[in-house]
This record gives C-alpha cells, structure tokens and sequence, in this order.
C-alpha cells in the first residue's frame, strides 16, 4: 500500500463494502469513487475528510498508512492540515489557469 487510493481501498474493503456502496455513503458516483481508489483523481481536503469520517479512521491513517500517538497528533495534524490546504490552493489556482487557457482558446 503506497498511496492514498490504495489505503482507501484497503479500509473500505475491511469494512466489507463495495465500492458502489461505499460511493453511495459519500454520496458521489461509483466511477468517481473509482476514480479516488486508482489514483485517477486528486482529492481536496473535504473530500478527504468525508472519507476518514465515513470509514472511521483518522485521516493521518489515509494519508501515510500510519496512526500517530496522542502527544505529537495536534502538532502533526495541524501542519497536515495548512500543508493540505496550501495544496489544495495551489490546485485550484492551477484550475484556474487552465479554464483561462481554455477561455482565451474559445473552447
């Protein structure tokens, strides 16, 4: 296991669900859900969040395959959390440029 998709799908399926099931709980689509497992698609902090929440287990587990101890959690996930949202900024600022190369295309 060593990704995040990976670790996704290794928790869904000890929870025993399929993957149609499990989208149904996110409330996506199974070719989306599909999509995070293999890698296809980035996910942004929400998402990722919704996921640990819904499959009960700590986002740190989905994100290194690792359980931090209490002492140094607060500290580590507060770096996790501004690092995964300068990420996620830094994304959308990139969909931003690409809707604009589009834009100036006239696709």
């Amino acid at each position: 296991m060593n990704n995040i998709g990976d670790r996704i799908k290794k928790r869904r399926v000890a929870l025993g669900l399929s993957q149609a099931e499990a989208a149904k709980q996110l409330n996506i689509s199974t070719p989306a859900f599909c999509k995070i497992e293999t890698g296809q698609t980035d996910l942004n902090i929400s998402r990722l969040l919704q996921i640990a929440k819904t499959f009960k287990v700590p986002v740190m587990m989905l994100l290194t395959g690792e359980t931090v101890d209490q002492g140094s959690s607060s500290v580590n996930s507060n770096e996790l959390r501004e690092q995964l949202a300068a990420k996620d900024e830094e994304i959308n600022k990139l969909r931003k440029k690409v809707i604009d190369l589009y834009d100036k295309l006239g696709m």
